[in-house]
């Protein structure tokens, strides 16, 4: 498969989402890296969105509410370009009613080739990567191959 390169500017957009059960420890990572958030633009998830404005103070773009469609809108911003990096906090051990929703999310990460984070390690490692504050050429595949593929319309 061919590759092209997207570009991501010095001053990332980064969706943040958590689950209920792991709101508190993202507010807490948050917290600790405060400073190196400010430098970007923050998107997130209804109640994390509002919980993380309250306590960074920092301008944040909400979204809704994850089960309600939340997660759905941060997978089609990262569709379409406008999502550089995903903070993701979720509870492995807690079904969720939108689990589906979770999986789409985390697989179109993956297929635009978005630097993820699910824990707090991975997030720390992230935010203090030297890549972070610089920009930076993203290797995505190139799906014109797929886009343009002949589609049978005699199918039933």
């Amino acid at each position: 498969m061919k590759h092209m390169t997207v570009a991501m500017a010095e001053e990332k957009t980064i969706a943040i989402v958590a689950h209920d059960n792991k709101k508190q420890d993202l507010l807490a990572w948050a917290k600790f890296n405060r400073e190196g958030l400010a430098g970007h633009k923050l998107i997130a998830t209804g109640t994390t969105g509002k919980m993380l404005q309250t306590e960074l103070g920092l301008p944040v773009t909400r979204l809704q509410s994850g089960p309600l469609g939340g997660d759905q809108q941060i997978g089609a911003k990262i569709s379409e370009g406008e999502i550089d990096v995903l903070i993701f906090f979720w509870d492995p051990l807690e079904p969720q009613p939108h689990d589906p929703d979770v999986k789409a999310l985390l697989r179109i990460a993956v297929v635009w080739n978005i630097p993820i984070a699910c824990n707090r390690a991975s997030a720390d490692f992230l935010i203090s990567s030297s890549l972070m504050p610089q920009e930076y050429q993203r290797l995505v595949a190139d799906y014109d191959g797929h886009r343009n593929r002949p589609v049978r319309l005699d199918v039933a």
